[in-house]
């Protein structure tokens, strides 16, 4: 991709990766002609946060990519050091590119006195001298609410519809079903189902606690159907291993899921090997460490629909036309 500067009002691209997407960042700036900018990140001796930025940035247009997956804390703190970094060092626009963003669960008060952790970060991430943020797949579409400053929200299934609609085994998606795994996650599979142009149904689920789920009912017909199941996030595997087996007894002649953010923690990997999902598509948001590689998991990559997305801003397109078929601009993405 040319870097074009003729229609922004800033210099230069650069690009910073913190320590939680190295390797995406560094494709992310391959695809976009240039070299990653020099940083390092580390701990001091009493582990605080350590960041040292080696490029001058001055009047420079900033993306830090950045996702605050676990060790959250960790990385959301080195987001905010770097991002104060950029600050005073004068950068001309800072974007928080944070492909997966952490505490989105805490979007609200569910009992009283819980705190609204996801306004809490958007402050502090603004504070800390973000211009705009560049995310995917806000478990809370409203988080967009929390920042007082530009945000532009990707959608992760749009690399799903490219990936399935090119699956030789499903062939013409005559038989094939989109499937919710909730109900909060509803309207997300309901425009993922339009977009394949096939039926929807939907798992009732009812939440016990943070770990665990059971489900109510199921509605909808899989009957001798390819399942597809879609969520935003998989953490302990529960939920969407539950809607696999519900889908299975319902008929199914088989069931893969995908995901935006594969956080996997507890034994979410053993859970899923031994779950009847045949495929489990993820998008590398979070970078999966070898112990959490599965045969059945297979990874796709976000860094050309980032770097797309980085040089509309940069360059003041609409972002909106990056998956616009019509016009031709992305076409079917390479995996």
């Amino acid at each position: 991709m040319v870097n074009s500067t003729e229609n922004s009002p800033l210099g230069r691209i650069t690009i910073f990766a913190a320590s939680a997407n190295g390797r995406l960042a560094e494709d992310v700036a391959t695809r976009l002609g240039i070299t990653l900018g020099e940083s390092e990140t580390g701990k001091f001796s009493d582990g605080e946060t350590k960041v040292i930025i080696g490029d001058t940035v001055r009047g420079s247009d900033v993306y830090i990519i950045q996702s605050t997956c676990p060790p959250v804390n960790d990385n959301l703190m080195e987001l905010l050091v770097m991002l104060d970094a950029m600050r005073r060092s004068s950068a001309g626009r800072i974007t928080a590119v944070i492909p997966y963003f952490g505490y989105a669960r805490q979007d609200r008060r569910a009992r009283a006195h819980d705190p609204i952790s996801a306004k809490l970060v958007a402050d502090m991430i603004t504070s800390a001298g973000a211009s705009r943020i560049l995310t995917m797949d806000l478990h809370a579409p409203q988080i967009q609410g929390f920042f007082n400053i530009p945000m532009d929200h990707l959608r992760g299934s749009h690399i799903f519809v490219d990936y399935y609609k090119n699956k030789k085994n499903l062939g013409d998606m005559s038989e094939v079903v989109v499937v919710s795994p909730d109900f909060g996650s509803v309207a997300r599979c309901k425009k993922f189902a339009e977009e394949l142009n096939v039926p929807l149904a939907i798992v009732d689920k009812r939440r016990l606690d943070d770990k665990t789920s059971e489900i109510d009912h199921f509605i909808g017909d899989v009957s001798g159907k390819h399942a597809i199941l879609l969520d935003d996030v998989l953490a302990t595997g529960g939920s969407l291993c539950n809607a696999s087996d519900i889908v299975m007894k319902n008929g199914a002649k088989s069931v893969s899921a995908c995901v935006t953010h594969p956080i996997l923690c507890g034994d979410a990997v053993k859970i899923i090997q031994s779950s009847p999902i045949d495929e489990l598509v993820v998008l590398d948001t979070i970078e999966l460490v070898p112990e959490k590689k599965l045969d059945k998991i297979k990874v796709l990559s976000i860094a050309r629909y980032l770097s797309e997305a980085i040089n509309c801003i940069h360059t003041n397109q609409s972002i909106g036309d990056i998956f616009d078929k019509t016009k031709g601009k992305l076409g079917t993405m390479p995996y």
